[in-house]
């Protein structure tokens, strides 16, 4: 069983999700909370595989309580985050503080259902492009990065396909662009992801618009 636990300060949108998932045969509502800080002190004592945060609640917020969540030794939880909006700073926020990606409130249970197993199969739930044009959005407030060169630590070819995955290309695009096969460029990305300490693709183009290697569009 999937156990998720979610965490959003509406009432319906609690019981409405619960409801969806606890039907499923493999994923099983182990909590809910109404806010972060409640979220927090929960998820002290209850293991859960996937959280669905909801990004802005009172006293505090999503952003915050995944930051704090994913800080913890040894945490194993996943985070998605919920926003209301495609283009939210708040979503983004919860992006760089280590969620695997984000959903919109209006999704279809469908998407709800196949995010969260993708997750918690250890890969991210948006498309690169959705990240994309959130990070245009953002992107002209990002601090410039004037330190040493940051892909020193990949060879020419896992950074070629750092760039393309930062641009928002699936793999299979990516290895037509490069003449790769898809198992090849997922081996690569595999290993850009280790070599900088990213948890997923999602934080791959995070991480790249941050260190200024793609700019907006």
């Amino acid at each position: 069983m999937i156990k998720v636990f979610i965490v959003d300060d509406q009432d319906l949108v609690r019981i409405g999700m619960k409801m969806v998932i606890d039907a499923q045969p493999d994923l099983e509502v182990v909590g809910e909370a109404a806010d972060g800080g409640q979220a927090l002190e929960q998820l002290a004592v209850t293991a859960a595989d996937v959280v669905l945060m909801d990004v802005r609640m009172p006293r505090m917020d999503g952003v915050e309580a995944t930051r704090r969540l994913l800080a913890r030794p040894g945490a194993t939880s996943r985070v998605i985050v919920l926003t209301t909006f495609d283009l939210d700073e708040y979503a983004f926020a919860a992006l760089k503080a280590g969620a695997s990606g984000f959903l919109l409130k209006d999704g279809t249970t469908d998407e709800l259902l196949a995010a969260l197993r993708t997750v918690h199969r250890g890969d991210a739930v948006i498309a690169p492009s959705t990240t994309r044009r959130l990070l245009d959005h953002v992107a002209p407030d990002l601090p410039a990065d004037d330190g040493p060169d940051p892909l020193a630590p990949l060879t020419e070819r896992e950074r070629e396909v750092l760039l393309h995955l930062a641009q928002g290309r699936s793999n299979a695009e990516i290895a037509a662009e490069l003449y790769l096969s898809e198992g090849t460029v997922k081996t690569h990305v595999g290993r850009v992801l280790t070599k900088l300490g990213l948890r997923d693709r999602v934080q791959a183009v995070v991480w790249a618009y941050e260190h200024r290697l793609i700019r907006p569009s």
